[in-house]
């Protein structure tokens, strides 16, 4: 199989990279060349918002096909159009990263891919908010390729290795440094995420079986808990925090922001909760999604993190998360059990 991965350096489109390594497929990324791509990839340098940032793609492949395109932009839906139709006589299928972000709001647990979905996106529009952005690029992959030629991949909440928003990071991180840790109760809040290597498989498990349509991938509700992530972040990191465990009230009393401040916890019963810890995936789950336990994605993320030679990485347009001490320690002493 011959890939061609639009991204292919971070997170996601690494994963994927890495995983189509791995199965022996050709892998070719393009990218602006900010960051080192896998090993063993053929790598194209080009910006595709700038006039004619995609010529790489036509200079090196003019008269070539890859099997499949996997693009994992967040920006203006139109660059998402351009790459499409340039690619639609080179590619016999186009992947598009997607997000559950693009369900209209208030979403109700459960929801499957034919809930409502949010209104004003275009295929052609510029940057304008992340989940009309998510939804006109899925307009724009459909247009150019068709509904049986497009892959939707509707990701809810993304951890593991390479990770760039810094929630798993900074979990790992904050039980590292041990002493009393707010955790945010209750302890057996189901949690729904998906590890980014699943995530990576699953697509290329549907690219080889030709798959289409949207699918929401990831994990089933409750494949974890708030307890079990936390407890697997203390004993990979050395045990020696103490996981203070808090009710929401208190949480939310202290100015404490669900999911900015405490990566990865919304408050139980809340509309925040339904929506990103609640989507019915049963579709992929059929299709052969199939989640790893969380004690090998926590692992795996912290040996990451341990050999890297700096800080994690950051995506610049998203802002950093975690709980600033002085928060921490009004929390802890509000109520803190």
């Amino acid at each position: 199989m011959r890939l061609l991965l639009l991204g292919g350096t971070e997170f996601a489109g690494r994963a994927v990279a890495e995983a189509a390594l791995g199965r022996g497929w050709e892998v070719t990324v393009f990218h602006r060349g900010h960051h080192e791509p896998p090993v063993g990839v053929r790598s194209l340098h080009g910006d595709r918002t700038a006039p004619d940032g995609l010529a790489a793609l036509t200079e090196a492949h003019g008269d070539g096909h890859w099997d499949a395109v996997v693009d994992t932009w967040s920006g203006a839906p139109r660059a998402v159009r351009d790459a499409a139709r340039l690619l639609r006589n080179r590619a016999g299928r186009y992947v598009y990263v997607s997000s559950c972000s693009v369900y209209a709001w208030p979403r109700d647990a459960g929801y499957t891919e034919q809930a409502p979905l949010v209104d004003g996106a275009a295929a052609d529009a510029e940057q304008t908010d992340y989940a009309r952005d998510k939804r006109g690029g899925e307009l724009a992959a459909v247009e150019e390729f068709g509904a049986d030629s497009s892959l939707l991949v509707r990701a809810g909440l993304i951890l593991g290795p390479y990770e760039n928003i810094g929630r798993l990071p900074w979990w790992l991180s904050r039980a590292a440094r041990g002493g009393p840790v707010l955790a945010p109760g209750p302890r057996d809040l189901p949690l729904q995420y998906v590890d980014v290597r699943d995530l990576a498989e699953w697509i290329l498990d549907s690219v080889e079986r030709g798959a289409s349509g949207p699918y929401n991938l990831v994990g089933p509700p409750g494949h974890t808990t708030m307890g079990a992530l936390l407890d697997a972040c203390v004993a990979v990191t050395g045990g020696a925090a103490e996981l203070r465990w808090t009710d929401p009230d208190v949480i939310l009393g202290a100015g404490i922001e669900p999911w900015l401040h405490l990566p990865v916890w919304v408050p139980p019963g809340s509309e925040d909760h339904a929506a990103l810890h609640g989507a019915d995936v049963s579709r992929a789950l059929a299709s052969g999604l199939r989640p790893r336990p969380v004690t090998d994605t926590v692992t795996d993320t912290w040996h990451w993190l341990r050999a890297l030679n700096g800080p994690p990485p950051q995506r610049p347009d998203r802002p950093p998360v975690g709980l600033a001490p002085e928060l921490e320690a009004k929390a802890l002493a509000a109520g803190g059990g």
